[in-house]
């Protein structure tokens, strides 16, 4: 587990937000969510590319249970606009501060890294800048216009953030920038926004994703949650039926792992006959797609979910 005074370059600790806060109890995990530790030659291959290619990864700074399985198969989720993060989530491993300036070399760098790697599926995502009057949008249009160009081939789906407060210009750009899948995770229920994400707002994360399918009807949109922080089984139908409201295709859903002492605690271990009947509830709503385990993440095998969100798309469209 990492620890919250770890500090960054030496200079201030991860979660300078989080140092004052009480330890919470940090619970022993069940069988079902061991994982083996990272260490294959394919692991090593993808980090040399990151490192030399002076990428961020969300796997590494929210600390993913999945790093050594994805990235023995050459899958990373490149995490843009720097490693700082503007907002202080409870439940994130993303360390908290005052970003740097963007790097106007960055677009071009990931885009290197992904035609080096043979990516046929990538997934960009970003810390929160809400120092940055777009909210970072007009970067995140840039990463996707330069894969395009080197890539072409390469699909791509973007995880983004709220762009809370930002003018609607700010989504709409993304939006037109035409990635393959646009995600924004909702995270939890509305009752626990105040302490699990109090730097958003529900209705606000709800209306982005709607926006997408506004502007772009055949767009994919995804979003996903994360269970064991004290939600009811009533409340997550609630949000599954909101996103389906707001047009959402395809939902994720995974267990919360709790990253230090000091952040949110882990109100339980969901079981894998809970995350199946989930699936179920989710499929029988109509999402196309649904991914709902232990270990479910927003890009855990991203690749292969496209290509089966695609062919759900084709055989509903088939039907009617």
């Amino acid at each position: 587990m990492a620890v919250v005074i770890d500090t960054l370059g030496g200079a201030r600790p991860r979660h300078p937000e989080k140092q004052n806060r009480p330890d919470t109890p940090v619970l022993r995990k069940p069988e079902w969510l061991r994982v083996k530790a990272p260490g294959s030659s394919g692991y090593n291959a993808t980090r040399d590319i990151v490192k030399s290619n002076g990428l961020v990864t969300v796997c590494e700074e929210a600390a993913c249970p999945n790093i050594g399985e994805c990235w023995t198969k050459s899958h990373a989720t490149m995490m843009i606009m720097g490693e700082i993060c503007t907002r202080a989530c409870s439940f994130c491993n993303v360390a908290t501060g005052k970003p740097n300036a963007l790097d106007p070399t960055e677009p071009a760098r990931v885009a290197d890294a992904v035609a080096k790697m043979g990516l046929k599926h990538v997934v960009i995502t970003s810390v929160d800048r809400d120092d940055l009057a777009d909210g970072g949008a007009a970067h995140f249009a840039a990463v996707v216009q330069s894969i395009r160009l080197t890539s072409p081939a390469t699909t791509i789906e973007i995880l983004t953030p709220d762009f809370l407060r930002k003018p609607v210009s700010a989504a709409e750009l993304v939006i037109d920038s035409k990635p393959d899948v646009f995600n924004h995770n909702l995270e939890t229920v509305p009752r626990l926004y105040l302490s699990i994400r109090p730097g958003a707002r529900y209705y606000n994360s709800l209306r982005l994703l709607e926006r997408v399918k506004e502007r772009d009807p055949t767009m994919f949109t995804k979003s996903g949650l994360m269970v064991g922080l004290g939600e009811s089984k009533e409340e997550v139908m609630q949000v599954m039926d909101d996103m389906r409201s707001a047009g959402v295709d395809f939902i994720t859903i995974g267990q919360y792992l709790q990253p230090t002492r000091k952040h949110a605690a882990i109100d339980r271990f969901v079981s894998p006959d809970e995350f199946k009947a989930y699936e179920e509830i989710a499929r029988a709503k109509g999402f196309l797609m649904v991914s709902a385990s232990p270990l479910t993440r927003s890009s855990h095998h991203a690749g292969e979910d496209f290509a089966r969100l695609q062919a759900a798309r084709i055989a509903r469209e088939t039907a009617a």
